[in-house]
């Protein structure tokens, strides 16, 4: 066994020295653990690229202060790290599916996603999540022995359960997936791989999707602030927020806006960060001594807001939604983006040789539903940039997205 990466860690967490290894078999290496291995293959993907032109919320030329997936990832990968270490779990593990939570994203947002999961109804409809595990599967391919980064099985897992099991103790699948189905690339890895789709992820996955949610609540509303779509009498009508401002202003009575928004930020995370570490003691007290399979046994996740940060999580999130998500002007570039992606699909699946020659001949033989999901591997794989690029050649007139 393996043990020159041990650190601390508690019984629970995940141990590379234990992992359940790899789909294609490969020597240690002499200088990282396993999941190390799997965090430095996503860092030098090419969709990890990528990543720096795909929109958070506001797309490339509002600005250069505001995010983008890839700062979007960063953060989360930092504030995932934090926790894993307070809760004495593997860093490595965490960070690596930070880093890869968002990789199938598609350009513009949930823009993207969406009109692609409507072009695709028809074969079972598209999923980020799923998308990521078909990027690190399949679609990445720079090694000469696999396509895909042949990731260890707790990557791949955390990947794809990250949000909690897919399908009930009898194998019908949870209310997300009732409608659509389990996504086919799932299902593919599942049956290789058996990813024990009926069970909760490891202790790291569950600090990834916390980790998620507490970096885009926070920066979401840095950026809402920053563009003018919020104000901080209107972040007041959170109460969660509002003890948080009246405490700087106790502090700081005549403190700059923009310094106050960043202790905003600051505390938020803080709190966040901090409430998750003490509510994953307390609910792993319960496994002390045992090992991470307790964790993807438990019926309930051992990684969670606390009753008080829940409330908050919800209040934020439906105040974004109504005062940012759903403002004006974001609404006016999600309509422009949605065009310009079903312009692409409808061009690209009337005629596969608008495609690019090596996409063309990937084509081979395949039959309709293939082809569909090809072209979507394809516009899912683009920037905003290159999606604005690509109809311009095809189409004479482009929105600009304002």
């Amino acid at each position: 066994m393996d043990r020159r990466f041990d650190r601390w860690r508690a019984s629970y967490a995940s141990d590379p020295a234990n992992s359940k290894g790899r789909r294609y078999p490969e020597l240690n290496s002499p200088t990282r653990s396993e999941f190390q291995r799997d965090r430095d293959r996503i860092i030098h993907s090419t969709a990890f690229r990528r990543l720096k032109h795909k929109t958070q919320v506001f797309v490339f030329h509002e600005g250069d202060h505001f995010r983008t997936r890839l700062t979007h990832t960063i953060e989360v990968a930092q504030i995932a790290r934090s926790i894993a270490r307070a809760l004495g779990l593997d860093e490595d593990l965490a960070e690596a599916l930070a880093l890869s939570h968002d990789l199938g994203h598609t350009p513009f947002g949930h823009t993207g996603e969406d009109v692609l999961n409507e072009c695709l109804q028809t074969y079972g409809g598209f999923d980020h999540n799923a998308q990521a595990l078909r990027i690190v599967t399949r679609l990445e391919r720079r090694y000469p022995d696999f396509d895909g980064l042949n990731l260890t099985w707790e990557t791949l897992e955390g990947l794809v359960k990250h949000n909690g099991p897919l399908v009930d103790t009898l194998g019908n699948p949870l209310p997300k997936y009732l409608k659509s189905g389990i996504p086919n690339d799932i299902l593919i890895e599942d049956s290789v791989n058996h990813l024990e789709l009926g069970s909760f992820a490891g202790p790291e996955a569950q600090v990834a999707a916390l980790a998620d949610d507490i970096a885009y609540n926070t920066h979401d509303i840095d950026d809402g602030l920053r563009a003018g779509m919020l104000s901080l009498p209107q972040l007041s009508t959170i109460p969660y927020i509002r003890e948080i401002l009246e405490e700087v202003q106790h502090k700081w009575p005549n403190l700059e806006e923009s310094r106050v928004v960043h202790e905003l930020t600051r505390r938020l995370i803080t709190r966040f960060v901090e409430g998750v570490i003490q509510e994953g003691n307390r609910r792993l007290a319960a496994f002390k001594g045992r090992s991470v399979d307790a964790i993807r046994a438990a019926n309930a996740p051992v990684i969670a807001f606390n009753d008080e940060l829940e409330i908050a999580d919800k209040d934020i999130k439906s105040f974004l939604f109504a005062n940012m998500y759903r403002n004006i002007n974001v609404m006016r570039v999600r309509a422009q983006a949605e065009s310009v992606l079903r312009d692409l699909y409808s061009s690209f699946i009337s005629n596969s040789g608008l495609l690019p020659i090596d996409w063309q001949l990937r084509l081979k033989d395949a039959d309709e539903r293939a082809k569909a999901y090809h072209i979507a591997d394809y516009i899912a794989g683009m920037t905003d940039r290159f999606a604005l690029e690509e109809h311009r050649r095809l189409f004479d007139v482009t929105p600009d997205l304002r």
